[in-house]
């Protein structure tokens, strides 16, 4: 038996592992079923080129439990190690990593990005083990099998190990702060968090299943009634992983069947099926597989990130895919896998390299060339998914300028007749009706067909089409459709009074002369709250309504704007709730205004609250009085 020393400068080191990465400790599971798993996938390589010619039916890894010895062990059937190879790989190249990673990381005590990035992977073992054994053999006949022990000191010991079988071996003595990793339950949610779509078989204890080479024998009894013998069970293996998950084959060879059943195995609490998927394979210049899905989407764009799985070679890195899949993607679901991004890497790492930009445009570009593909060829049922699919192409078309431009072929416009144009298509629509006196084309829009109905009734009467944009984002979004697009102008259904939202040469004419306009305005003025309204008198058709209320686009846009962030408008404060007070000059209600003594207060108080009440301003007390008012009125 050798025993060694390794050559490492700080007198003990896995202690200071265990302190430095305590905050995810339980990537060790992951770390270690990754490195089985590529000694597996390595002597597969050498059997294929000829250099290995031994069996290899059935093979697969194996996570065994020994709650009562305290004991985690994991098996493989792969290319395992020489008495030298062990000196090589464990004690000197991980530990010159070791060295590398106290020096660098020393005062970043959370940062577990640092574990396979410096050859640390197999000693993270140490993070929930006191002691940590290896018996393993190589794949070549020649070499004797190996038993490497190490409890956390600098000391070792390595020695002939009566291993007969080709592989490795690694056994945990769990240390009694990390008890939890003898428990069936924590191993098993490991396994599926970190290996759920390894490529090699894993196995995690015994299930009981039918014979599948048994049928049970039918009989009749005494009495003539059939009986059926019991189906004989028996042990199989439980292989606790699927090594051929979809994104791994060709699209060619799958169904739309085949993508829906693997939506579910990814979330398996997902009963609403997903609207279409995205298939992503491209080998140049970068290595990328994966597929991604449309959800329903909600209206909340936060609550819908950290869906998508980031998987390095089929293992699992994390759920957290900013820098990689571009913002408004995020909210898709699925999963990418790309060898070209290292299996634990910080933030700022992706966000500088120029590899993981060039796979953020291409997944940008590929479901472009999807949504584009899908409106062509079959627009009326693209139409139906619009509202389900908007939010995300609508944030793209803000935050991605290529999107932007490919966007403009299928991203609809809705009315509130429940038609859809693209903005091409509607532009052309409206612009003999909508376009005012200055050759601006008003485009109109409403964000709740129910709470502006009576505005959008107002401009229906004038022929003219109004949009719904009901998204979160919507004043973002039609300011950047203003600024690619000229002479185009977007204002919300009750912005104003419509014949002043798309102003036409032809004004209406005041019933009322000067000096009673002056009258009325000051009347109006003494009795609404002056810090809410802002009083303007106009001429309309004497069938409109008598008060409208009334934000302008702008403050109510800007408003809006700052609520979601962006628009340049941070640090300018909260915008205060101010709105217009239109008053039709040529309603009849103003003649009794002006003529009214003693009601006058009551015939102001009551208009005001009804134009309140058309706009979803009326509750409280307020609403109380409204009431209480409008029955004294009756009686």
């Amino acid at each position: 038996m050798a025993k060694g020393k390794i050559n490492v400068a700080v007198e003990n080191i896995f202690p200071l592992i265990k302190r430095f990465l305590y905050s995810d400790h339980e990537i060790f599971l992951r770390e270690l079923i990754s490195n089985a798993t590529d000694a597996t996938l390595k002597l597969n390589h050498l059997a294929s080129i000829g250099e290995f010619k031994g069996n290899r039916d059935d093979i697969k890894l194996e996570v065994k439990l020994d709650k009562e010895g305290k004991k985690l062990h994991i098996i493989d059937q792969g290319i395992g190690m020489s008495k030298e190879e062990v000196k090589k790989y464990i004690n000197d190249i991980a530990f010159s990593g070791a060295e590398e990673f106290l020096e660098k990381f020393k005062d970043e005590k959370n940062d577990s990005g640092i574990i396979g990035h410096f050859g640390l992977g197999f000693y993270s073992s140490f993070m929930v083990a006191s002691q940590v054994e290896i018996h393993t053999k190589s794949f070549r006949e020649e070499d004797e099998a190996a038993h490497w022990i190490c409890d956390g000191s600098p000391e070792y010991s390595l020695k002939k190990s009566n291993k007969k079988d080709r592989g490795t071996e690694i056994i945990l003595h769990i240390a009694e702060d990390s008890l939890e990793f003898l428990e069936e339950s924590r191993i098993r949610e490991l396994l599926l968090k970190y290996n759920k779509f390894m490529p090699v078989p894993i196995k995690f204890g015994t299930k009981e299943v039918a014979d599948p080479k048994h049928t049970p024998k039918t009989s009749k009894d005494k009495e003539g009634k059939e009986t059926t013998e019991d189906q004989k069970m028996i042990t199989v293996d439980n292989v606790i992983n699927n090594p051929n998950p979809a994104w791994t084959k060709q699209p060619g060879d799958l169904k739309s069947e085949d993508y829906k059943e693997f939506y579910h195995e990814l979330y398996p609490m997902q009963f609403e099926e997903p609207l279409f998927n995205i298939h992503l394979n491209v080998d140049y210049p970068f290595n990328l597989t994966g597929i991604l899905y449309f959800p329903k989407m909600a209206a909340n764009i936060d609550l819908q990130k950290d869906k998508i799985q980031l998987y390095q070679n089929q293992v699992y890195v994390t759920d957290n895919v900013e820098g990689i899949v571009p913002e408004f993607l995020q909210m898709l679901r699925g999963v990418i896998d790309s060898p070209d991004i290292p299996l634990n890497v910080s933030r700022s790492y992706l966000q500088a390299d120029g590899a993981v930009k060039k796979i953020a445009s291409y997944i940008t570009k590929k479901v472009g060339d999807k949504l584009s593909s899908l409106f062509k060829n079959d627009r009326e049922e693209f139409e139906k998914k619009w509202n389900d699919i908007k939010i995300v192409i609508e944030y793209g078309m803000l935050s991605e300028p290529k999107f932007f431009e490919k966007a403009q072929k299928f991203a609809l416009f809705p009315t509130v007749n429940d038609t859809y144009h693209t903005f091409e298509e509607l532009k052309e629509k409206v612009k003999a009706s909508q376009t005012d006196k200055d050759g601006n084309l008003v485009i109109l829009y409403a964000t709740n067909k129910e709470e502006q109905h009576s505005f959008i009734e107002e401009a229906g009467t004038k022929g003219y089409e109004v949009l719904v944009l009901d998204s979160p984002i919507v004043s973002h979004l039609i300011q950047k459709l203003e600024t690619e697009n000229e002479k185009v102008k977007f204002a919300r259904v009750d912005a104003d009074s419509i014949d002043k939202l798309i102003q036409k040469e032809e004004n209406q004419v005041s019933k009322l002369n000067d000096e009673d306009q002056g009258k009325l305005k000051t009347i109006i003025e003494d009795i609404v709250p002056k810090e809410k309204y802002t009083v303007q008198l106009e001429a309309m058709d004497s069938q409109s309504n008598p008060f409208i209320i009334t934000q302008p686009e702008f403050m109510r846009r800007m408003k809006e704007m700052q609520q979601t962030g962006g628009g340049g408008m941070m640090g300018m404060g909260n915008f205060p709730e101010m709105y217009n007070l239109v008053v039709n000059t040529n309603n009849d209600l103003m003649q009794k205004i002006l003529k009214a003594k003693g009601k006058r207060d009551e015939y102001v108080n009551q208009a005001l609250d009804l134009a309140r009440l058309s706009q979803n301003l009326l509750q409280g007390k307020e609403l109380t009085d409204f009431i209480k008012r409008s029955y004294g009125l009756m009686n």
